[in-house]
């Protein structure tokens, strides 16, 4: 099996220029073009070890090109069309590869409805996996980015993807998105994790997006059966404490989360209904990414 980073830059030229790259995350397979350097750089970068296959069906197409013209030179800009259709407003060249993470998230949760989706992160550990939905600005992917400098798996920073007839949660592993101060914090907290170019002046402030774990991606296929649901909140100088969420109300919140519940009808109700039934729900507040990791620990029964 081929990864990206078996590819010779020639090669890789070739394809992002011409018939497309086909890339691999998950279950789903992304036929990439541009004529950017500076994504290519970085999608080289943040997912060398994700599989590669040759021309063949993807269940996505992306095209991400500058924009022609005066526009090239005096604003330059980066727009995305997938078959035609231009559904983002161009941005900034600079923010070409977060808008690259933004559509490759909103193809999954527009597109993905034979899974459940719900706007979450997923870990696993010691076979409980760990599913934690939390608005922008939680705290949910600082500790979710923590936790896997400790060595959680990571199945997604976003996309919890709940297949209905199962409850099995499929991996999308891709690179954790972090924000603004979050990103200097797990710089400090672990100087080996790799990560992409900081991008300022984003409609999210500064985004730059760390690698997933070559483990993690090589078990992608690999998937994992939920235990807990954890809403997280970071609160500068609170002391951690975790309280239970009853049923009804975690079903609800849950609810609130999911992209295609609605879409998915009575398939959604029914797969929700047992997802929350089998998990043990929390509110989570924390302020020391220590603390943290040691009660996620003892939840997943280390300790």
């Amino acid at each position: 099996m081929l990864s990206l980073s078996s590819l010779s830059p020639g090669e890789l030229r070739r394809r992002f220029d011409g018939p497309g790259l086909v890339l691999r995350t998950g279950p789903f397979r992304s036929r990439i073009r541009t004529d950017i350097p500076a994504l290519v750089d970085t999608i080289s970068l943040l997912y060398a070890d994700y599989p590669v296959d040759e021309e063949g069906f993807a269940d996505f197409q992306l095209h991400f090109a500058s924009t022609p013209g005066w526009r090239r030179w005096l604003r330059p800009q980066v727009r995305f069309d997938q078959d035609g259709l231009r559904p983002f407003k161009p941005l900034p060249l600079s923010q070409a590869h977060p808008m690259f993470e933004w559509v490759m998230n909103w193809c999954v949760s527009n597109k993905a409805h034979s899974y459940l989706v719900i706007h979450a992160a997923v870990l696993e550990r010691n076979g409980r996996a760990f599913i934690l939905p939390a608005p922008p600005g939680s705290g949910k992917s600082t500790l979710c980015a923590a936790l896997v400098c400790r060595g959680w798996r990571l199945l997604s920073d976003e996309l919890t993807l709940v297949r209905p007839h199962d409850l099995a949660l499929v991996p999308l592993p891709r690179p954790v998105s972090l924000k603004n101060a979050s990103i200097g914090v797990i710089q400090a907290w672990d100087p080996q994790a790799v990560f992409g170019p900081a991008v300022p002046e984003t409609s999210k402030g500064t985004i730059a997006h760390m690698r997933a774990p070559r483990a993690s991606v090589a078990a992608a296929e690999t998937t994992a059966q939920a235990s807990h649901i954890v809403f997280p909140r970071y609160e500068a100088g609170a002391p951690v404490r975790i309280e239970g969420v009853a049923k009804a109300r975690l079903f609800t919140r849950v609810a609130d989360n999911a992209f295609n519940y609605t879409v998915l009808g009575a398939t959604g109700f029914d797969a929700l209904a047992r997802l929350v039934d089998a998990c043990a729900g929390f509110d989570f507040c924390y302020s020391e990414l220590d603390e943290a990791i040691a009660l996620f620990e003892r939840l997943a029964g280390e300790s």
